[in-house]
């Protein structure tokens, strides 16, 4: 990342979230962690989920992360991009079907 609001400097500082709440802290990196293992899903196969996701949340740490995991795992970027389009389809999507609820609060006021 270039120089934005955004300092990329600050993934290196992730850990030290536990500093203002260690057992909550700790918590998660412990969920993080067994979150990531081998399971039925691969690591390989969790990093790209992790670089879809990081991409429909913007979150620019997530995608420095997880686009170099990815790389380092022999995820191609024609699978990388693929992946962020199926998460972007799906925000969409999801998006889109809220719609619904404003068209059933709109026949609602006007019935």
């Amino acid at each position: 990342m270039s120089k934005t609001y955004y300092d990329p400097a600050d993934l290196r500082k992730f850990g030290k979230i536990t500093e203002w709440n260690e057992e909550l802290g700790n918590k998660f990196f412990d969920y993080y962690g067994k979150v990531f293992e081998e399971g039925a899903l691969t690591a390989r196969e969790k990093s790209l989920i992790a670089l879809a996701v990081a991409h429909t949340e913007q979150c620019p740490y997530c995608i420095d992360a997880y686009t170099k995991d990815s790389l380092q795992r022999g995820i191609t970027k024609e699978q990388m991009m693929e992946a962020i389009h199926v998460g972007a389809a799906i925000k969409s999507g999801a998006t889109l079907v809220h719609g619904v609820q404003m068209m059933n609060k709109v026949n609602k006021l006007d019935g």
